[in-house]
């Protein structure tokens, strides 16, 4: 996680160097601002100033963008918040690191709700649907890269067609700024990540053959399937950067695969999420690589006995801002074994 930390550091002195030469660029917001999100056409009279975060991305997102003293409250954080991003969040009131109700959204008296899943924010959702909040007057914003429509009626958050892109965060980044009138801010953010993004590219090359992946984000148990990135999710765009595949070609974002299926997929490298969540055992990564390594059947696999597995933030396997973080801790890690260039 030290390598990690140092990327995020290098990133911040990036993203300061940026700002000032990104903000002549970004118009202010002319309020009211109405936005096409996720099928549901959102105005804003003016800028928020009691701002909820569902979801860590959203949060992520605000934050970064220097939004603390606009933010009533967040939610439902699978990791804990970027170490640069500390300070700023422990002004900000957390409702619960799981799922909210609610009424204990409405108690914070918002005037905005950003959330990062449909299970936050969504037809099906746990919390409370767009409807419950346009009832209340608050506005509501779904990340674009989880309104996904698989029966052409209604969003639905659970395959993809295509692989996703950063295009979709950049989207994000850019609404949300519009929405806040710091569009200057988001501009800066969106230049740091394309930077990143192209740097990362042109600095990785495979060590003989295009690698395969499995990114692995957990299971109940090692007898369970295991939850794994899908092949056109967050975890494929990773590969792909990487300039691999992925060895899952289930279109289900989140697809539950036997350990009889990835053994048959026969990955080159296995890439096990570290969450800090706590819900299951086979959250920690340590957990991960110890079945790995000593179940009869996994640790004769080519990736396993050849030590390809590699640590990854389990936040970074949902299509986020983390998500060029684990691109950078997964190619480091690589290079270090020489897998890659």
């Amino acid at each position: 996680m030290t390598r990690f930390r140092n990327l995020i550091t290098a990133s911040g002195m990036l993203l300061s160097a940026v700002f000032s030469a990104q903000a002549a660029l970004a118009a202010p917001t002319q309020y009211p601002l109405t936005l096409e999100n996720c099928g549901a056409q959102v105005t804003f009279k003016e800028a928020p100033k009691r701002a909820i975060g569902l979801g860590q991305n959203s949060a992520e997102i605000m934050l970064l963008l220097g939004l603390e003293s606009k933010m009533a409250g967040t939610a439902f954080w699978p990791s804990k918040v970027l170490p640069q991003l500390a300070e700023a969040n422990a002004k900000v009131k957390l409702l619960t690191v799981e799922f909210p109700t609610f009424e204990s959204i409405l108690a914070e008296n918002p005037d905005f709700v950003a959330a990062a899943l449909p299970s936050l924010l969504g037809p099906d959702s746990k919390v409370a649907k767009r409807g419950d909040f346009e009832k209340v007057g608050v506005p509501t914003y779904l990340s674009p890269s989880t309104c996904l429509k698989t029966d052409g009626s209604k969003d639905v958050y659970g395959s993809r067609d295509k692989l996703w892109n950063m295009d979709l965060l950049y989207k994000e980044i850019d609404e949300l700024s519009q929405i806040f009138d710091v569009a200057d801010r988001g501009q800066a953010l969106i230049a740091d990540f394309k930077a990143r993004e192209a740097a990362l590219r042109s600095s990785v090359s495979p060590s003989g053959k295009k690698l395969s992946y499995v990114f692995w984000f957990s299971s109940q148990s090692p007898s369970a399937d295991a939850y794994l990135g899908g092949k056109n999710s967050a975890s494929g765009f990773i590969a792909d950067t990487l300039g691999g595949v992925n060895a899952i070609t289930a279109e289900a974002e989140w697809p539950t695969v036997g350990w009889e299926g990835i053994i048959a997929a026969n990955p080159d490298v296995i890439v096990v999420a570290s969450l800090d969540r706590n819900r299951w055992e086979l959250d920690k990564p340590e957990a991960k690589i110890k079945f790995l390594t000593t179940d009869s059947a996994t640790s004769q696999m080519p990736a396993v006995k050849n030590n390809a597995i590699v640590v990854m933030d389990g936040q970074a396997m949902n299509p986020t801002i983390r998500t060029i973080y684990g691109a950078e801790q997964v190619a480091a890690q690589l290079k270090a074994r020489g897998l890659l260039k």
